[in-house]
Order: C-alpha cells, then sequence, then structure tokens
C-alpha cells in the first residue's frame, strides 16, 4: 500500500473514530450533563488548537501557492499557443467541460441547501465556535456594495495590491481575487518573453510551489490526528445536525459528481463524438477504478493513455497532447468540489451568495482548480482563500475536511473521466476537419 494510500485510510480511521467518540460523548451527556461540558472544555482548549495548527499550515500558502501556480501554469501556454487548431479545440473543450462542471455544483448545492440544515440554535453556535471572526465575515458581506461594474473592477484591480491580498488583519485571510488577476498578467508577460527567459521564470515559480507542495504535506501529516480533532469537537459543541448537513452536502456533491461524469459526458459522447456512452464506458472502466482507488491524474495517467491508444482507437498524436494536459489543467472535478464546497460554508454560517457572486465563483473555482492541479490537498489552500473572498471565515473548511478523501477519489475520477472524454471528441473532430 502506497504512502498516500496509508495516510487516507488513517484518516478515513480518525474521522470515523472522532464521530463515534463525539456520538458516545453526546448520549452520555444526556444522562451527565456535567461530563459533555467538560468535554466540550477539553475539546476547546486541547483539540481546537491542535485542528487551528492543521487549518493554519494550510493558510500559510495560498498567497504563494496561488500567483506560483496560476503564473507558471499560463506561462506554458507561450509554448502550448503555437500548436494551432488541437490546441484550440482543447483548450475550449477544457473550458467549457469545468465551467458546466462548476455550475451542475452550486445548482446541487442551491436546491439542497445543505448548510440551511442547521438549527437556528446550532448555527449560532457554530458562529460562538469560530469567534467574532463568523459575524464580523457576515456583517462585511451584508455591507458589500451592488455587483455594478465599477465594483467588479475594485474587485479585481484595488489601487493597492499588496494591501489588498496582505490584508491588514493578523487574523483574516487578504483578497485573493486581486492576486489571481496579477498571476495571470505575470504568467501572459512571461508568454512574451523569449524561451530561455520563460524557462527560467517558470522554473523559479514551479520551484516556490513545490516548496507550498511540500509545507502542504506537513499539514497532511498532521491530518489523521487533526480531523477527528475537529470533528469531535464540532459535534459535541453543535450537536448532531453537524452530521446531517455533512452528510446532506457530501451525498450533494457526490451526485453532481456522477451527473457531470455520467450525463454530461454521456452528451458529449453522443452529440460531439457520434460515440455511444455505455459502449465508450464499458471500455474506459478500467482506468476508470484505477482513478478512483489511487486518487490522483497523474499516476492514472499510462493507464489512460495505454487505453486511448489500444481501447478507443485515439490517434497517438492526440492522446499525447489532449490527456497529458489533462492530467494538469482539466480539473472538471475539483473545480466542481471546490464551488459546492464554498456554497455549502456560506450557507452554514449564513453568507447568502448573490447570482452575480456565484458566477464569479464559478469562474474562480475553474482558476483554483487548474492552478493547484496535480498539488496533493492543495486544493484546500486555495479553497480557504475563496471564502475568505466571498466574505466567509476560511476556518468553516474544517467541516468539509473530513469527508474530503472520499470526495476526493470520486472528482479525481470525474477528472480523469474529462480528460479520455476530451480526448476522444477532439479526436473525432481533427479526423472530420482533416488535421
Amino acid at each position: 500500500m502506497s504512502t498516500p494510500t496509508r495516510l487516507a485510510t488513517r484518516i478515513l480511521q480518525g474521522l470515523l473514530i472522532g464521530i463515534a467518540a463525539a456520538v458516545l460523548t453526546l448520549a452520555i451527556g444526556r444522562f451527565y450533563p456535567g461530563a459533555l461540558k467538560a468535554m466540550q472544555a477539553v475539546a476547546a482548549t486541547v483539540l481546537d488548537p491542535l485542528g487551528q495548527v492543521f487549518l493554519r499550515l494550510l493558510f500559510f500558502v495560498v498567497i504563494p501557492l496561488v500567483f506560483a501556480s496560476l503564473a507558471s501554469g499560463v506561462a506554458q501556454l507561450g509554448r502550448l499557443g503555437r500548436l494551432g487548431p488541437l490546441a484550440g479545440r482543447t483548450f475550449a473543450l477544457f473550458a467549457a467541460n469545468m465551467l458546466i462542471a462548476v455550475a451542475l455544483g452550486l445548482l446541487m448545492m442551491n436546491l439542497l441547501q445543505p448548510g440551511h440544515q442547521l438549527e437556528p440554535g446550532s448555527r449560532e453556535r457554530l458562529m460562538q465556535e469560530y469567534g467574532g471572526s463568523a459575524h464580523l465575515a457576515v456583517e462585511r458581506q451584508q455591507q458589500r456594495p451592488a455587483l455594478t461594474p465599477a465594483a467588479v473592477v475594485d474587485m479585481f484591480m484595488p489601487r493597492n495590491l499588496f494591501g489588498a491580498f496582505v490584508g491588514n488583519d493578523r487574523g483574516m485571510l487578504g483578497d485573493v481575487l486581486p492576486l489571481i488577476l496579477f498571476a495571470i498578467l505575470v504568467g501572459a508577460a512571461a508568454t512574451l518573453l523569449n524561451d530561455e527567459k520563460r524557462r527560467r521564470l517558470q522554473a523559479g515559480l514551479d520551484l516556490v510551489s513545490e516548496l507550498m507542495t511540500g509545507i502542504v504535506g506537513f499539514a497532511l501529516r498532521l491530518a489523521p490526528v487533526a480531523v477527528p480533532a475537529m470533528i469531535y469537537s464540532v459535534i459535541v459543541k453543535i450537536g448532531t445536525d453537524a452530521l446531517l448537513t455533512l452528510a446532506v452536502f457530501a451525498a450533494g456533491c457526490a451526485f453532481a459528481l456522477a451527473l457531470h461524469l455520467f450525463g454530461t459526458m454521456s452528451l458529449w459522447l453522443r452529440l460531439l463524438a457520434g460515440r455511444s456512452p455505455l459502449a465508450w464506458f464499458r471500455q474506459v472502466r478500467p482506468v476508470l477504478i484505477t482513478a478512483f482507488s489511487t486518487s490522483s491524474s497523474s499516476a492514472t495517467l499510462p493507464a489512460s493513455l495505454a487505453l486511448a491508444r489500444d481501447q478507443l482507437k485515439l490517434s497517438p498524436s492526440t492522446a499525447g497532447f489532449v490527456l497529458p494536459l489533462g492530467a494538469t489543467m482539466n480539473m472538471s472535478g475539483t473545480a466542481l468540489f471546490e464551488g459546492c464546497v464554498v456554497l455549502f460554508v456560506a450557507q452554514a454560517f449564513g453568507v447568502e451568495l448573490a447570482l452575480g457572486q456565484q458566477c464569479v465563483l464559478m469562474l474562480l473555482a475553474v482558476l483554483s482548480a487548474v492552478a493547484v492541479a496535480g498539488i496533493p490537498g492543495g486544493s484546500m489552500p486555495l479553497i480557504a482563500g475563496l471564502l475568505a473572498t466571498f466574505g466567509v471565515p476560511p476556518d468553516g473548511i474544517g467541516l468539509v475536511l473530513g469527508v474530503d478523501r472520499i470526495l476526493d477519489m470520486l472528482r479525481t475520477t470525474v477528472n480523469v473521466g474529462g480528460d479520455l472524454v476530451a480526448a476522444t471528441v477532439v479526436d473525432v473532430q481533427a479526423s472530420r476537419a482533416g488535421t
């Protein structure tokens, strides 16, 4: 069993232990209220700080990870952009795939509204659990101006760039939107450099990303202890409402992922490639199982390439271009998950995101999914940044960490399935166009 798999198993085991211990504590508390109060005090003084160490290690890397990974991703397009129609078709499919996925996820969260499953009393305890930052976040959200063109310009292009994303409160994350735009601009400017200079810049950015990935790795080593500590603390303080809310969120997210893979992708196969979805999914089933079990698009790539060549009969040039690129850029499952998490946590804290804000969230979820592709656990710091952007306490990400591993397996399957569908569609369209 590989190290990531062992770590994931330990996290799941810890999650189950944390839930079981919390439910047992609540049951005992019905007969001995003093014991429940004592364990709530233990959770506040011992378990909460442990969870905060884990979360803040993730928060540490938000700014450098967003900038370095996104700027590097855009910079490499200077080379890919000269590949002609093949690249154009591929990037168009990638963008459409991720945008549709996020839209489905947000629609599911709006329909189910899992964050609203909390009773008013439970929500108030949740707000108290995260201190004044939760109330302040709600107040800031209510005071935000309407989403006018001028407000959009100010959101993305503040006069003081560094002041915006650094922030002036050591207890809160800064604004990530201006940083995302600045990273895109730096990457775009890098495409104008000569090859040697661009390679040097990319090497530096990739080194920063690698360093930040190392810090995320340190945080993940704490996860088998921190995740059960956090879930135990939340349940004993808020009650079993938290479990119901989390279950509805996980089920809704899983259904949206399945709908995108077997619904949207089936339509693409039928309408854009003229393939039978049922026969196609039978052919790719071994690769999807591999993706589910490894939770890694990169680890599944060799199997995907072999299947595309031997079973799907795709052109080697198309498969060799689309699949490796998709493993690093076409992250529809990840984008869907990020959108779901932000909307769910916002609902849990009583922060309502208007339609315009959810449209912005769609775009940012796609960009952040591309930025952290291939970085284990890298989506968590980015989600924390998105939460802060929309006025939601970033610590609220702790609500979903317990089910992240299960959903990670599902979203990786969707990512890989989306890559294979994109390669199939591009290959068919290239054949029809004679390119």
